[in-house]
């Protein structure tokens, strides 16, 4: 990979610095789920994109499989998951989110949202649709991403 020019360099450090400090904004309105970030970030992946083995779900939350374990023992003391066997395979294991797991995810995406957009709307309208733009230009370039795995 070439190396990025400097201009370029200072708007990544830029947004990477605004991106962590935006989620650990939002990321305190979970306090009122009552679940931790790393079992709320797990209980996304299987709310989202559906059940998953635990090697699975520790590969997606980039965790080795102990780690996820006791996420995963964690988030089933909550119940909001279940683990199934894998009807193709007895010796696989699949987690599944409940309902109330779903609730519970959905609750605490529209909080950190409605948090996000009562600051949003103290921007003026031409800022507004200027970050607007830029996050259609940031949703574009991470679909091309989607092409490869991570690294």
């Amino acid at each position: 990979m070439p190396t990025p020019h400097p201009d370029v360099l200072a708007i990544a450090d830029r947004l990477h610095s605004a991106a962590i400090h935006l989620l650990r904004r939002v990321r305190k309105q979970d306090i009122a789920t009552g679940e931790g970030p790393a079992r709320l970030s797990a209980l996304s992946v299987l709310v989202f994109a559906g059940p998953k083995t635990l090697g699975e779900l520790a590969a997606a939350e980039q965790v080795k499989p102990p780690t996820m374990s006791r996420i995963v023992a964690g988030l089933v003391r909550s119940r909001l998951v279940t683990i199934t066997s894998d009807p193709h395979d007895a010796r696989r294991m699949r987690i599944r989110a409940t309902a109330k797991g779903t609730r519970l995810l959905h609750k605490g995406r529209q909080l950190r949202i409605a948090y996000l957009a009562a600051h949003l709307g103290e921007l003026a309208p031409q800022q507004l649709a200027a970050l607007d733009g830029a996050v259609e230009i940031l949703q574009r370039l991470l679909e091309s991403w989607q092409k490869f795995p991570l690294s």
